[in-house]
């Protein structure tokens, strides 16, 4: 037992020390970097380098931009993930079994490649620059699909569905009343998956939003370019934009394991 608190101890110091290295950079000068031995205690200058952070950079319009994208998208994979699911697991349909390979032999498909037809498509519907283009084609997607697919076809017992239509439920009612709730400790997994790939996600942002319109990612790029690398003020907006990731989890996380462990026992 002292083995496994021991391990779990190192595994959780060895993850959390880059971003607490990150946070004590940040709060110091380039110097830093140089010293030997390394600074391990925050400096004094985290404040003033976060000011310059949001004086180079549109900072805060770019956490708003990921809060908003990340929150629509994750709200809408949730939604639709868990409506597909519930139809692929559950409901009878002529080509169910055909198109949900489809719709996994999409996963297959590296995502670069539709980037130039999408970006035309954007285009055209005169979205480039604005977070259209980064929320709508991303409402929904094939791992939510065969995730929550593969849940509700053990967690959601048929005959809790044949008890509600023998009641008058229809078939929405039977997903907004009897899915969902049985469906949310999968849909609390896969929203906070989704809004972390959503908040991480770099390329397509890149290629489709303006300069002055910038998501996290791609403000911190910019902090990073230029002919001297500053690492302080890179530092710096990384631990910004990583914190709002720490918080969500800290509030979320417990509910989701708690979710999961409840759903793991009335299964």
């Amino acid at each position: 037992m002292r083995l496994r608190y021991l391990t779990l101890t190192a595994v959780a110091f060895f993850s959390a020390f880059p971003l607490y290295y990150s946070i004590v950079v940040a709060s110091r000068h380039n110097s830093a970097l140089a010293e030997v031995p390394p600074p391990l205690i925050p400096g004094g200058n985290f404040f003033a380098n976060v000011s310059r952070v949001f004086d180079t950079v549109p900072f805060g319009l770019a956490l708003a931009n990921s809060f908003m994208v990340a929150g629509a998208i994750s709200i809408a994979v949730m939604f639709f993930s868990t409506l597909a699911g519930f139809a692929f697991a559950k409901l009878r349909f002529r080509g169910k079994n055909i198109m949900l390979v489809i719709t996994v032999a999409t996963m297959m498909v590296p995502a670069q490649l539709g980037i130039i037809p999408l970006y035309m498509l954007m285009v055209k519907l005169e979205w480039t620059g604005t977070n259209y283009a980064l929320i709508v084609p991303a409402l929904v997607n094939a791992f939510g699909v065969f995730f929550m697919t593969q849940y509700l076809s053990r967690a959601l017992p048929t005959e809790l569905l044949e008890a509600g239509r023998v009641d008058g439920c229809t078939t929405w009612g039977l997903f907004w009343h009897v899915v969902l709730p049985a469906a949310r400790p999968a849909a609390a997994v896969l929203g906070m998956l989704t809004f972390m790939s959503a908040w991480n996600d770099y390329f397509w942002p890149l290629v489709v939003l303006s300069p002055d319109n910038p998501t996290v990612q791609v403000a911190l790029s910019t902090l990073a370019s230029g002919y001297v690398n500053d690492y302080v003020l890179g530092l710096a907006g990384t631990a910004i934009g990583t914190l709002p990731l720490v918080a969500v989890f800290a509030l979320f996380g417990k509910h989701i394991i708690g979710g999961i462990m409840q759903g793991a026992v009335k299964g």
